[in-house]
């Protein structure tokens, strides 16, 4: 398996931030059913403040530029993420890659490095 944790900023909006948390608490089924047909296996995102924390859990053989982009082909995927933009302000054509930006792991408790 692999992890890749990611981070966005949403708008500086309070009622915006309600809004979005709220969207996650009913994300389309077609949603879901993408990211494990692309070899997501499980994703959570936090939140503290506007700042997001994703945390995105895959298969050994998941190639992020492939699949991400394999991922904004399917089925109401596009739409999820325009409707999705107007709270992380973003424009509405913004692939999921192009809005979350990946970070770098710098200490695992489990290898010590």
């Amino acid at each position: 398996m692999k992890r890749y944790c990611q981070t966005l900023t949403l708008v500086d909006d309070e009622e915006m931030i309600r809004k979005y948390v709220h969207v996650h608490s009913q994300v389309w089924p077609e949603i879901i059913q993408g990211q494990r047909e692309v070899g997501i296996l499980h994703m959570q995102i936090y939140r503290h403040g506007r700042s997001l924390f994703m945390i995105m859990d895959t298969v050994d053989d998941f190639d992020f530029e492939r699949d991400m982009a394999r991922l904004a082909t399917l089925p109401r995927q596009a739409e999820w993420e325009a409707y999705v933009s107007q709270f992380q302000g973003c424009a509405a054509e913004s692939r999921s890659d192009e809005k979350w930006q990946l970070m770098e792991k710098i200490f695992d408790s489990s290898t010590g490095e």
